[in-house]
């Protein structure tokens, strides 16, 4: 390709993953993305995948397409993920393609489900349709990080939620903690709820604060799982996180009278080994991974968030930062003392965004990220 032809590719699938995070909150287990059919540099259609079960990106573009009498004869197809070639709740995406015969489909990363990755392009080739992937590459798996994860190392991609003072401190040496943040910043922290497929805290934050952990400040049609890590299975039954929608509670104990009562308002308990005085969270992040999460949503105390970061669960750090100092109190993570520079875990910053009084920090694990780049390059 021309660097001409390169910078307009990628111009069309920046719009392409713009769409795709239009769909954040409604798609899982599914990944977002989106499609659009563009011809002489214009867009003609466009489409984006619907929540489970429902019409994938490229058959709500082309289905749009057909309403408005577009002809596919010369057109470009621009597709955030490579296209399923697959049955799986709806038929393979890439016979659509096939049928529809664009002159040229443009892919951002490849499907990174083992079993059936670069079949969608080997198919689309062999039926003469000219494709050029790797477009976005790193840009399509910011939006679609926790699928990825699922397929490649089956286990979901967590972050850390934290709202902590300039001093790194989330609550006062006595417990209180409401608010250290304004409530822009807690508003903005239910957007990063509504994304993820799971909202997961320890058994001391409901025992303290007795939360809620729901979706109050967006509109979404798709609610997270709660979820609970409890060790001894301590949590009450009436505690407010328990309000008939579906929540994980996550145990080293056995507790079979509790758990029948639990049941009764959509709760499923889930014994798992113990390691480390605790639940094994390896085993946890498996298990879901098993049940189709693709992304872990976390706003627990210092023990579990270190607990996470100390087991190499935690992918990124959700920091809300308040102008304040709060001198003695609770650290943001209870990590052990290292004797080495070189032992810490590395992250890097991605973002920074002012949400008025306070900052929100995105940060990520250098080498996970990486392990996933790498895992899509293996795909294609």
């Amino acid at each position: 390709m021309t660097p001409e032809q390169t910078v307009c590719d990628e111009r069309w699938m920046r719009q392409a993953l713009k769409l795709a995070e239009s769909v954040l909150y409604i798609t899982a287990p599914n990944p977002r993305v989106a499609c659009l059919i563009v011809r002489d540099d214009q867009l003609l259609a466009s489409g984006a995948t619907q929540k489970a079960g429902g019409p994938h990106a490229e058959v709500m573009a082309l289905r749009q397409a057909a309403e408005q009498g577009v002809a596919m004869a010369g057109t470009t197809v621009y597709v955030t993920l490579e296209p399923c070639s697959h049955h799986g709740r709806t038929p393979p995406c890439v016979d659509a393609l096939i049928a529809a015969s664009p002159a040229r489909v443009v892919i951002a990363m490849g499907d990174p489900n083992p079993l059936v990755g670069g079949q969608g392009v080997a198919r689309l080739r062999a039926a003469g349709i000219a494709v050029t992937t790797d477009i976005c590459t790193e840009e399509a798996l910011a939006v679609n990080p926790g699928f990825v994860a699922r397929m490649t190392r089956k286990t979901p991609w967590t972050w850390l939620k934290l709202a902590a003072s300039l001093d790194g401190r989330i609550a006062l040496a006595n417990g209180e903690s409401q608010w250290i943040t304004g409530p822009a910043a807690r508003a903005d922290g239910h957007h990063w709820r509504a994304r993820s497929c799971v909202v997961l805290t320890g058994v001391g934050t409901v025992l303290a604060d007795d939360p809620q952990m729901n979706v109050r400040h967006v509109k979404t049609t798709r609610a997270p799982i709660k979820a609970i890590v409890d060790t001894r299975f301590q949590v009450a039954g009436q505690a407010r996180i328990f309000d008939g929608t579906p929540t994980w509670v996550f145990t080293c104990a056995s507790n079979p009278e509790k758990t029948a009562r639990l049941a009764d308002r959509n709760v499923q308990v889930i014994e798992l080994p113990a390691a480390d005085g605790g639940v094994d969270l390896h085993a946890m992040m498996r298990w879901m991974g098993e049940h189709d999460v693709n992304e872990v949503h976390v706003e627990a105390g210092a023990r579990l968030s270190g607990a996470l970061v100390q087991t190499q669960c935690a992918d990124e750090l959700l920091v809300y930062m308040a102008p304040m100092l709060l001198g003695e109190g609770m650290g943001m993570a209870t990590l052990k003392p290292l004797q080495q520079l070189t032992q810490a875990q590395r992250f890097e910053f991605m973002e920074t965004v002012s949400l008025a009084p306070d900052m929100r920090i995105r940060a990520r694990h250098i080498d996970h990220w990486k392990t996933l780049l790498q895992a899509l390059q293996r795909s294609n």
